[in-house]
C-alpha cells in the first residue's frame, strides 16, 4: 500500500467516526445528538451498498485490482470489517448512554415486557388497528431458499418453540418500518413520557400471527441485509436510456450481499440457517449487534418539544443586495450577489424562477437538475413558467444515486407539462449545477446565470452549507449558455475560457494553477493555495500537493469527507495543513484559493478532487471576478480555518483530534453566521 496515500474507503471511515463523535459530544444538545446517530447509521448503509460492494467487485480481479486501485482490495476490506467492528462498540456504548441520559429527563425508550397495564392496552390496539394486516411471515424450511430480503430493511427472525417435546420452527418477518413509524409515544405517566420501537409492538403481537402453531415459546431477533446497489446499465443501443435504467433499478433488488447485521443474542442455530442460505463466506461482513438495527430512522426521532434538546434554530439572513419585493432580476444586473446557504434564504432562487416565469420579456430558462426536494417548488416554478410561454429546458441526472427513481418521475412529469427534458449519457454523470436565464427586451438579449456547489433543493438547502452566485459578468453567462448549448446539441465540446468543465478541463486546470505556485515559491513569492472540499482523494493531484508542499508552498485545506493525502509529514507534506469540520450543517461548499502572486485566484465548484469528478462527471468550476466576492470568500475560509470547536486535525494515524488553539471560542458555523448578518447589517445602516 502507498505510505503517502490513505484508501479513500479507510479515510471515509474516518469521516464517520467524527459523525459519531458528534453523538458523543455533550455539548451537542441531547435530540441532535440521537440525529447523529441516525446519520452515522445512515452514512454506513450507503458506504457498504456502494463503496464496500465496489472493493467486494474488484477484488474478484486478483492482481490486476492493485493496478486499477493503487491498492489491494482484499486488504482494505479486511481493515474495514476491524474498524467497523471497533466503531460498532463505540456507537453501542454511546446509545446505552443517551438513553440514561433520557431517563434523567424523564423519557424512556422502553420495550414489550416493561409495559404497565395502561400502556399494554394502547400497544394492543396499535397492534391491532395499524400492525398486524401489514405482517407477512415467511416460514424457513430447510429445503427452500429465503425470498430476497429487501436490502436495508429490518427483519425479525422469528424463533418458535414447544418445551415439552422441543419441537421448533423458524420464521422470518419484515417491520414494515417504510409503512409506519418507527417509534411511537406511549401515554404518559406522571409527566414520565415513553416511547417504543416498533419491533417490539410487532413482538408483543407475536402470538396473534403465529395462533396456528401450537408453540409455547416465541422470541424474535432482529437482522438486516445490505445489498451492492452499484447499477449495471447494459449497452444495448435498441433500448431507450430509461429502460435501460429502470431495468437496472429492478436488477439492484437482487444484488449480492454486502453485509449482515444481527442480534448478537439470536439462537445459533437460527443464525447458522440464515447465514447458510444467504450463502455467506469467509470473506463475508458479518456484524453482531445489539437488539435494534436502521438507527438511520433517529434522524425522525419524536419531537419532544423542549427547545435546549435541539439546536437553536438560525433566522436566515436577508441579502444586502437584495431587497424585499423587488426584482432579484434587476439586483443581478446590477452586481454579482453570492448566497451562502443555509444562512441566506434559499427561497431567494425560488423568488428569481417565480419572477423569470411571470417578466413578458424573459424566453427562455434552463437549468440541471441532480436531486430534488420531495415536493419541489423549483419543479413548480418551471412548470409555470412553461404555462406562461417560457421555453423550459431541464437536463435531468438519471444516475443520481439513489435518486434515479424519483428523477424518472420528474423528468415524465416535466414532459407531460411541456418543458423540454435531456436525460444525461451512461458512464458520464452531469452534476453542474447552473442555471441560465435569459430575457430579451427591444431586441436586446440579456442573460443571467446562477452557478453553485449544491444542488437545486430547498430540502438540503436548510442543512447544508454551500453556494450560490448570481451574475450577468458576460465571461460567465456567454459559457454557460455554451454549457447548455453542450448538452443539447449532443454533448458537442466547445472552447471555454472563463468557466472550468470536467471531465475536459479541470484536472489540467487545477495542476496548472498548483504549478503556478510551485514556480512562484520557488522565485521568492508568496504562495499559498487554500481547498475546501467534500473529499479529496485523486492520486495524481494529491502528488501535486506534495510536490507543492516541497518547494514551499503554504498549503490548507478544509476536508468534510475522504481525504487520501497525509498532511504535515516531513519531506513530504510538512506545509500541508488540513482539518475536517463536523456540525450541525453538512459542509458542503468547494471552493479553491491560489494566491497567484498576490492577485488571488478564487473559485467555485461542483466538483470534488476526486478521479470520478474530474474525469467521468460534467462539472463546472466558477471563476469569481467581482472583488467583494472574493474577499468574502477568503473571510469565509479563514473563519473555517480559525475553528476550534468543530475542527478536527488530520494526520497520518486519523485519530480525528479536536483543534485547540487560542483563548478565544471559535465556532464556525455560528461565526460565519454572526459575520454574514453584521456584514449586511452595516450594508443597512448606510
Amino acid at each position: 500500500m502507498n505510505k503517502s496515500y490513505i484508501p479513500k474507503e479507510i479515510s471515509w471511515l474516518s469521516f464517520n467516526e467524527r459523525v459519531l463523535q458528534e453523538a458523543e459530544n455533550k455539548e451537542v444538545p441531547l435530540l441532535e445528538r440521537f440525529k447523529f446517530l441516525g446519520i452515522y447509521s445512515n452514512n454506513l448503509d450507503e458506504y457498504f451498498r456502494v463503496r464496500v460492494a465496489t472493493l467486494k467487485r474488484l477484488s474478484l480481479f486478483g492482481s490486476k485490482s492493485k493496478t486499477i486501485l493503487g491498492y489491494n482490495p482484499k486488504a482494505t476490506l479486511k481493515k474495514i470489517h476491524e474498524i467497523v467492528i471497533t466503531q460498532n462498540k463505540k456507537f453501542e456504548k454511546i446509545y446505552s448512554g443517551l438513553l440514561q441520559e433520557l431517563a434523567k429527563h424523564n423519557i424512556h425508550i422502553i420495550n414489550e415486557k416493561q409495559l404497565n397495564k395502561e400502556q399494554s392496552e394502547f400497544v394492543q390496539k396499535y397492534f391491532h388497528k395499524e400492525v398486524r394486516t401489514r405482517l407477512m411471515p415467511f416460514l424457513i424450511e430447510k429445503d427452500s431458499e429465503l425470498p430476497n430480503l429487501t436490502d436495508d430493511a429490518i427483519y425479525l427472525a422469528i424463533y418458535l418453540l414447544k418445551t415439552e417435546t422441543q419441537k421448533k420452527r423458524f420464521a422470518l418477518l419484515e417491520v414494515p418500518a417504510n409503512v409506519l413509524p418507527r417509534f411511537i409515544l406511549l401515554p404518559e405517566n406522571n409527566d414520565e413520557k415513553y416511547i417504543i420501537f416498533l419491533d417490539d409492538i410487532i413482538r408483543y403481537g407475536l402470538k396473534e400471527i403465529f395462533f396456528i402453531f401450537d408453540f409455547d415459546e416465541i422470541s424474535a431477533y432482529t437482522i438486516k441485509l445490505t445489498k451492492d446497489a452499484e447499477l449495471e446499465i447494459a449497452d444495448d443501443i435498441s433500448e431507450s436510456y430509461i429502460d435501460k435504467l429502470s431495468k437496472s433499478l429492478q436488477q439492484r433488488k437482487w444484488g449480492s450481499p454486502v453485509r449482515f447485521i444481527y442480534d448478537r443474542e439470536i439462537p445459533e442455530e437460527l443464525l447458522k440457517i440464515i447465514t447458510k442460505k444467504l450463502h455467506f463466506g469467509p470473506d463475508d461482513v458479518i456484524i453482531p449487534s445489539d437488539r435494534y438495527h436502521n438507527f438511520k430512522h433517529f434522524m425522525n426521532f419524536p419531537k419532544l418539544g423542549r427547545k435546549k434538546f435541539y439546536y437553536e434554530p438560525l433566522v436566515p439572513i436577508t441579502h444586502r443586495d437584495i431587497q424585499p419585493g423587488k426584482s432579484i432580476l434587476s439586483a443581478i444586473k446590477k452586481k454579482d450577489i453570492m448566497l451562502f446557504f443555509p444562512y441566506h434564504p434559499f427561497d431567494y432562487f425560488i423568488d428569481l424562477l417565480r419572477e423569470a416565469s411571470i417578466d413578458p420579456f424573459v424566453t427562455s430558462i434552463q437549468i440541471t437538475l441532480y436531486r430534488l426536494a420531495r415536493n419541489s417548488s423549483v419543479i413548480n416554478a418551471l412548470l409555470n413558467a412553461v404555462r406562461n410561454g417560457k421555453n423550459v429546458t431541464t437536463v435531468v441526472e438519471l444516475q443520481a444515486r439513489f435518486d434515479e427513481e424519483a428523477n424518472i418521475l420528474w423528468g415524465n412529469k416535466l414532459l407531460d407539462e411541456g418543458v423540454k427534458v435531456i436525460y444525461g449519457v451512461p458512464g458520464l454523470k452531469v452534476h453542474s449545477k447552473l442555471c441560465l436565464i435569459t430575457r430579451v427586451k427591444d431586441n436586446v438579449s440579456q442573460r443571467y446565470a446562477a452557478v453553485g456547489t449544491g444542488n437545486f433543493n430547498e430540502d438540503t438547502a436548510r442543512v447544508y452549507t454551500d453556494h450560490l452566485l448570481f451574475t450577468t459578468n458576460k465571461k460567465i453567462t456567454n459559457e454557460v449558455f455554451k454549457a447548455f448549448n453542450f448538452f443539447n446539441v449532443n454533448y458537442k465540446k466547445d472552447n471555454f475560457y472563463h468557466l472550468v468543465l470536467s471531465p475536459f478541463f479541470l484536472r489540467n486546470k487545477v495542476i496548472l494553477l498548483i504549478e503556478n505556485e510551485i514556480k512562484n515559491a520557488k522565485a521568492g513569492k508568496k504562495a499559498f493555495i487554500y481547498l475546501k472540499l467534500n473529499n479529496l482523494t485523486d492520486s495524481e493531484i494529491i502528488n501535486y500537493l506534495y510536490e507543492a508542499s516541497n518547494a514551499g508552498v503554504k498549503i490548507r485545506i478544509i476536508i468534510r469527507g475522504m481525504f487520501s493525502l497525509i498532511p504535515g509529514v516531513k519531506k513530504l507534506s510538512e506545509n500541508i495543513e488540513a482539518i475536517g469540520i463536523v456540525d450541525r450543517f453538512l459542509e458542503h461548499s468547494r471552493f479553491f484559493i491560489f494566491c497567484n502572486g498576490g492577485n488571488e485566484q478564487v473559485y467555485i465548484s461542483s466538483a470534488d478532487l476526486m478521479t470520478r469528478n474530474l474525469d467521468h462527471r460534467i462539472e463546472v468550476t466558477c471563476p469569481i471576478f467581482d472583488k467583494n466576492i472574493k474577499c468574502e470568500m477568503r473571510k469565509i475560509f479563514e473563519i473555517q480555518w480559525d475553528d476550534n470547536v468543530k475542527a478536527r486535525i488530520f494526520d497520518e494515524k486519523q485519530s480525528n483530534t479536536f483543534v485547540k488553539s487560542g483563548k478565544e471560542v471559535r465556532h464556525s458555523q455560528i461565526d460565519a453566521y454572526n459575520w454574514l448578518k453584521k456584514a449586511n447589517e452595516k450594508i443597512s445602516d448606510k
